[in-house]
């Protein structure tokens, strides 16, 4: 059988949120989180995107969100993914795309999470946010 051991595939989705969290932050820069990505195993990828198309959605994420994003993102707005996350509602299943769109999908992904993230923690979690992952300073700054 091949693929990834349950233990990896945790081990991917940690790191996947605290970098993801890092980039919707402004701690990490879309093209470093990129490179993290393109290192990644196919699967590790496949992964990636299932988890971050979940935070998408926990988001609440909208089509003026998608558009927003997919100009920050730097993919054509006319590319598989860009065109998927725009829909209203917007689509998932980016992990089922080619492999060779798998860095369009998650650069477009990050950038809309980033998008329905922030307006988020400027609503429903402003002053009141016990979200650990809305609170990277802080928890960088802990021993």
């Amino acid at each position: 059988m091949t693929g990834t051991s349950g233990e990896d595939d945790r081990a991917v989705r940690r790191e996947a949120e605290r970098v993801v969290n890092e980039m919707t932050q402004v701690h990490r820069t879309l093209d470093d989180g990129t490179s993290w990505f393109s290192g990644l195993s196919p699967a590790g990828r496949q992964e990636v995107l299932r988890e971050v198309g979940g935070y998408a959605m926990q988001a609440h994420i909208t089509a003026a969100d998608g558009r927003v994003g997919v100009a920050r993102s730097g993919v054509k707005p006319t590319a598989n993914p860009s065109v998927m996350i725009c829909l209203d509602p917007p689509r998932t299943g980016f992990a089922d795309l080619p492999a060779d769109e798998h860095v369009k999908a998650f650069r477009v992904l990050v950038a809309v999470f980033a998008v329905a993230d922030a307006r988020r923690r400027e609503t429903s979690c402003k002053g009141t946010c016990g979200h650990a992952w809305h609170h990277l300073s802080t928890a960088a700054d802990q021993p």
